[in-house]
């Protein structure tokens, strides 16, 4: 099929190389004249692991192109995704402008059938919005649908979430659309949920918001953990045999990063209050999670006693492993209170320290673990990286002014930081001294 992917942001580099990848014809439209640049000289803006070999690969095989020419893109495409950004306002709500911009050329260029798919994730009612857009400014008068078809990819496995996914939600009204998106997906074998538009919308929001619940439980619990003395990765593991609960996202941590839960989370509490609803549930979520950077912060500052004037190594700055995504990172959060209290930072990560660099100023970047650990009164755990987990902790412990960490992610036992002779503060477990 032909298809046109609107927007060369993170959603849709990835869909456009994954539906490459299985056999159809992709163009990939932006208005970044610089990214599109980029892209066709094979830079791709993004760290996502396997991507940038997919689009390489299928650009040689003539199955991917970039342009900014949206007009072309529509007039020669089946099937037009829209992955445009969706920023959040000021009051919380998703800013829908870019999606209303796509959707007012579709229907002044179009003439012929075309699906429009809204990808992005957008408040439920805008299927209908978009529809009616198309149809108010449908110069050619010409049939098309909309179809809602949100995506449920996971930063640092974005690629393999959309090859290999655990079902794929397609909300349409006609059988026409339902025909087209069934034979399109069907190379994946992956089970289809046909629903209403509004029903497909309301599940990307109601299953992103799920998640951050459950980080936040578990945080909580961990909290609960450390006053009562208990171990919160015992309490996880027990309670993730329960296949009614499950295991993932029972990490204790820092809280939830990144830009889709923080985003979702505030859009779906805006979207309920429009229709009379007040979901106390996730602001308490969102409380619970942004408690738990100052909590983490107040850890350092303990155990340091006076920031003032120390030595900090940060160890991650993305906002999960495998990306270099800083949106809504909390190591900005947690690095910017340290610094108003006198702290000198030190960093590194290993994909996201260009990025970071245009957020988080007068920190010193580091070329790996042990330059960050040097000369430190403490070194902390920010992100999850697999690198930090198999590093020489007594090399470690060698360079640092004192043998303190701080644990943000849990990554370390207890047991071996113990024998290793480092004081260890982690999240919901005991301290080791």
């Amino acid at each position: 099929m032909k298809i046109a992917v609107v927007g060369a942001g993170y959603v849709g580099l990835v869909t456009g190389a994954c539906f490459a990848e299985l056999g159809n014809d992709v163009v990939c439209v932006d208005i970044e004249e610089d990214k599109i640049k980029n892209l066709n000289n094979n830079i791709i803006p993004i760290f996502e692991p396997g991507l940038e070999e997919l689009l390489i690969k299928n650009r040689k095989k003539g199955k991917i192109s970039f342009t900014t020419d949206l007009k072309k893109s529509i007039k020669e495409s089946d099937i037009i995704f829209i992955c445009v950004g969706t920023p959040p306002k000021k009051n919380g709500e998703a800013d829908l402008s870019y999606v209303e911009d796509v959707a007012r050329t579709i229907a002044d260029v179009m003439d012929s059938y075309k699906i429009i798919v809204e990808k992005s994730t957008v408040p439920v009612e805008t299927g209908d919005k978009i529809a009616k857009s198309i149809k108010s400014y449908n110069a050619h008068k010409v049939d098309f649908d909309v179809v809602s078809n949100p995506e449920f990819l996971r930063e640092g496995s974005a690629v393999n979430d959309f090859m290999h996914p655990d079902r794929i939600v397609i909300g349409c009204e006609s059988e026409r659309a339902k025909d087209i998106m069934k034979k399109l997906y069907s190379p994946l074998k992956a089970p289809i949920i046909f629903t209403d538009i509004k029903s497909a919308e309301i599940i990307k929001h109601a299953s992103n918001s799920f998640l951050a619940a459950k980080i936040s439980f578990i945080n909580a619990i961990a909290s609960i953990c450390e006053a009562a003395g208990a171990d919160v990765e015992k309490v996880a593991e027990g309670m993730g045999y329960d296949k009614r609960i499950g295991r993932s996202f029972l990490d204790a941590g820092i809280g939830y990063g990144g830009f889709c839960f923080p985003k979702d989370a505030e859009a779906f509490i805006r979207i309920s209050e429009k229709f009379g609803y007040d979901f106390s549930l996730l602001k308490a979520v969102q409380e619970i999670n942004n408690n738990q950077r100052n909590h983490f912060v107040s850890k350092i500052e303990k155990a340091l006693w006076i920031v003032k004037g120390k030595t900090i190594g940060i160890l991650g700055l993305a906002f999960k492993p495998n990306t270099d995504d800083m949106r809504f990172a909390p190591s900005v959060d947690i690095i910017t209170e340290l610094q108003k209290e006198g702290a000198k930072i030190k960093a590194y990560d290993p994909k996201a320290m260009e990025k970071s660099k245009g957020i988080l100023k007068n920190i010193e970047y580091c070329s790996n673990t042990y330059d960050a650990a040097k000369d430190a009164d403490a070194l902390v755990i920010v992100t999850e990286w697999d690198e930090f987990k198999e590093i020489d902790m007594k090399r470690i412990k060698s360079l640092m002014k004192h043998p303190l960490i701080i644990d943000g992610r849990n990554i370390y036992r207890l047991e071996d930081m113990k024998n290793d002779g480092f004081t260890y503060i982690s999240i919901g477990r005991k301290e080791v001294h």
